[in-house]
């Protein structure tokens, strides 16, 4: 793990060494149009696309829409306003976004769609981590661990196109248990704006219309695995139940710590915001990126994409990914855990 996250950070300085602006040309700006800083990663997606800026000697302009689809396409706007050579967007609507895409084309400023895919076939590049692989790896966790009983299926917004993906991913897994009956699915929705307290409610519902008879929650995210886990601590229940997760937040890595959580999915943000960054200030130069294609669904298009690779994390492999890698400090996972049940410290 630590190996591929190596080689992506060494390949991207690679290229910082050919992108930084040289002595005496003009200052690239390019703008961040945000959804959220609501939940932990966003605030590392933040942080990380800043940083990025300072050491490539950019001005980057980031702006955070507070989940609401309205107040983005007016930073969007305003954006465009200040003459940004490139547009990085992580979308709070799919759909919406790509209203912003147009603008920003027609004003000849190329634009990247961040984390989350713009339902648009202008976007420039879509750069992200392996959506349909985190789906699949979520499902294929929770299949593994609970081969036969209830299910229930926490997806993300449905205005979100990755929770889309990852419903679409996580379904065609468990597909051959659902025919042959071993698995059933006794609740499923979409959560707006991928909200904890709104996957809280949902966990309780569920839980009551089953008797408690359910043996996993599919979750697509930790802050939704954390409203989830909530439901479940109030029944006695948290710790029997399988709860995936997805972004390596450290309350949920604390859970699973604990035995809480079962698994999350680590997904590396500094190469993320280091390849965004990269490829905006390409694309502001008129230089080639290096992409593939992707099939949008949605749109039944391919766009070009970079896509970033992922990790499963759970209780037996804290140690080897998240610490290891300096993610997370050990001090801070086992915080809640007793220190005669923290495994050994390496020397």
């Amino acid at each position: 793990m630590k190996i591929k996250i190596v080689a992506v950070l060494l390949f991207l300085a690679g290229l910082t060494a050919c992108s930084s602006q040289p002595a005496g040309e003009k200052k690239l700006k390019i703008g961040f149009a945000m959804d959220t800083l609501k939940e932990e990663r966003w605030q590392r997606d933040h942080d990380a696309f800043k940083a990025a800026c300072e050491r490539m000697n950019v001005d980057c302009v980031i702006t955070i829409a507070d989940n609401k689809a309205d107040k983005q396409a007016n930073d969007v706007e305003n954006l465009l306003t200040q003459k940004v050579d490139a547009l990085v967007i992580a979308p709070h609507d799919a759909t919406q976004a790509a209203s912003m895409v147009e603008k920003a084309k027609a004003q000849g400023v190329p634009v990247i769609s961040y984390d989350r895919l713009i339902n648009s076939e202008k976007i420039d590049a879509y750069i992200s981590h392996q959506v349909p692989v985190i789906g699949r790896k979520i499902a294929e966790y929770a299949l593994q661990k609970a081969p036969k009983g209830n299910y229930v299926m926490v997806y993300g917004a449905s205005t979100d196109n990755n929770a889309v993906i990852m419903k679409k991913e996580q379904l065609s897994v468990l597909q051959a248990a659902i025919d042959k009956k071993d698995i059933k699915i006794v609740a499923d929705n979409f959560i707006t704006d991928w909200r904890p307290d709104e996957a809280l409610k949902m966990a309780e519902n569920a839980l009551t219309q089953n008797n408690d008879d359910v043996q996993a929650f599919v979750v697509s995210n930790d802050g939704m695995a954390g409203g989830v886990i909530s439901a479940l601590d109030k029944k006695g229940l948290a710790g029997k139940v399988i709860v995936t997760g997805q972004d390596a937040q450290l309350d949920a890595l604390q859970r699973i710590a604990e035995g809480k959580q079962t698994m999350t999915v680590y997904k590396a943000i500094a190469p993320l915001a280091n390849a965004a960054l990269e490829t905006a200030i390409k694309l502001a130069k008129k230089e080639k990126i290096d992409t593939k294609p992707f099939m949008n669904d949605t749109l039944k298009k391919e766009i070009q994409a970079i896509l970033l690779e992922v990790t499963t994390v759970d209780k037996a492999n804290l140690m080897e990914t998240v610490i290891k890698d300096g993610w997370a400090k050990f001090e801070d996972v086992y915080k809640n855990v007793p220190e005669a049940d923290r495994p050994k410290k390496a020397n």
